[in-house]
């Protein structure tokens, strides 16, 4: 780590002459800032940190100053870390930066699990991992899944939204609604009560963020009955 912390910097020196100082084009403050942080140099880690979040903001690329943000708040105490790392989140719902928003969402999951808000961490570090799951960052997936094992969770599966969510049992009763099938009828096939076939209704909407049966097989991506 020490080597290509050495790397990092080399790259801000030889930067400095040409005058490009935009974060958009080299980050290297805040990627610098992760790693001093890492090997508990916090001092320099937050000096670099800051020193980028400035020049972010002011060339005004959100996922610049996001990740900026997001190396800030890693390097401070509590309970400013919580505070930037928040702030770093918020920007990023603001980019098209699906992945660093994931990254700011599992530390800030991590850091509300390390202060005892485990309800808050449950919640963000789900976030996290459906965002890092629908980006393809496994080992990301991999870290919020083990920081919600930490925080008294135990995720079934890496998306909270989208028909990957679904249960077996909501997935097998949408199938059957969206190809025409009424809750009774689902309620008889299935030999199940009726309340049961609504409840499942109900919580598979919420996944596949749908308010209608008519939404159904488009959300589900077959073809709706005819």
């Amino acid at each position: 780590m020490r080597e290509g912390l050495s790397d990092l910097l080399e790259t801000g020196r030889r930067l400095e002459p040409w005058g490009l100082e935009s974060p958009s084009a080299a980050p290297w403050r805040s990627s610098a800032a992760v790693a001093l942080t890492m090997m508990g140099e916090r001092s320099q880690a937050l000096e670099l940190a800051w020193q980028e979040v400035e020049l972010a903001r002011a060339f005004g690329a959100p996922r610049a100053i996001g990740i900026a943000l997001r190396a800030a708040g890693l390097a401070e105490e509590s309970p400013k870390q919580l505070e930037v790392l928040g702030d770093a989140v918020e920007v990023l719902k603001d980019s098209p930066a699906r992945l660093e928003q994931a990254r700011a969402l599992c530390d800030l999951g991590a850091t509300l699990r390390r202060t005892k808000r485990r309800r808050d961490a449950r919640e963000t570090l789900r976030s996290a991992m459906d965002l890092a799951d629908r980006c393809g960052a496994l080992a990301l997936v991999r870290r919020a899944r083990e920081e919600l094992a930490l925080a008294g969770a135990r995720p079934r599966r890496e998306r909270i939204a989208g028909p990957e969510a679904l249960t077996g049992s909501e997935l097998r009763i949408v199938q059957m609604a969206a190809r025409g099938m009424t809750n009774r009828e689902i309620a008889q096939t299935l030999f199940v009560s009726l309340r049961t076939v609504e409840t499942h209704l109900t919580h598979a909407y919420q996944k596949l963020e749908i308010g209608s049966r008519s939404e159904l097989a488009g959300a589900l991506d077959q073809p709706a009955p005819v």
